[in-house]
């Protein structure tokens, strides 16, 4: 007969569920998502459905945009509004022109205007900022309050924000590239472009408040 010691015993069920505890550590995951990236998952579940391509040629809200703090959405929603879509920088000779727009966007806004403001790093490297930085220079320098997009290409090339490939390739006084930052694509509630102002076009001077004031006034 073989006797079996009661210590021994006891060491190898010690050893034997230190082991299983060791094994179901190691199986687990050793990190918990961050709240960064749990946030980016949720937002990405929530993005709208990309919008179909209008049978208008002249339309130009059927796309999707990211705003500046990460939202998907579709340009669609601004249809019924008068849109002026701007590509904007921070360390441009014309960067305070965000105060006219912000003071346009706020006389008329309550009549259907909105302003778009698109960071973009195409013209002398003066939209070097991330979103995050863009975003709060917007705030404290000026107070922006109408919608911010995230930073993109605005001109030809492979990476051209599909928009702005859409905007530039329509044929001229309209189309082609911007020539520099706060160039301004005006759009009337139907969702048509409809003119182009150059960056050295005031957004509070006559030939920019005319032309606002006639598109509010027009029915949807």
């Amino acid at each position: 007969m073989i006797l079996r010691h009661p210590r021994r015993n006891t060491h190898l069920r010690a050893a034997f569920a230190a082991a299983l505890a060791a094994f179901a550590l190691a199986a687990a995951p050793t990190t918990a998502p961050s709240d960064d990236k749990a946030s980016a998952n949720q937002a990405h579940k929530q993005a709208p459905e990309a919008p179909e391509q209008h049978a208008d040629p002249a339309y130009v809200l059927d796309h999707q945009v990211t705003r500046i703090d990460g939202k998907v959405e579709n340009l669609t929603k601004y249809e019924g509004k008068v849109v002026l879509i701007v590509n904007v920088a921070s360390q441009c000779g014309y960067t305070k022109q965000y105060a006219g727009l912000e003071t346009l966007y706020d006389k008329y806004r309550d009549d259907g205007l909105v302003v778009l403001g698109f960071p973009a790093n195409d013209f002398g490297k003066q939209e070097p900022g991330t979103n995050q930085e863009i975003r709060e220079f917007c705030r404290s320098r000026f107070d922006v309050s109408f919608p911010m997009f995230e930073k993109i290409a605005v001109i030809k090339g492979k990476n051209q924000s599909p928009l702005y490939k859409d905007l530039t390739d329509r044929a001229k006084p309209i189309g082609g590239d911007p020539k520099w930052n706060f160039t301004k694509f005006l759009v009337d509630r139907s969702g048509r472009v409809v003119k182009r102002f150059e960056s050295n076009v005031e957004p509070l001077g006559p030939q920019m408040t005319k032309a606002i004031e006639q598109l509010i006034a027009t029915e949807h």
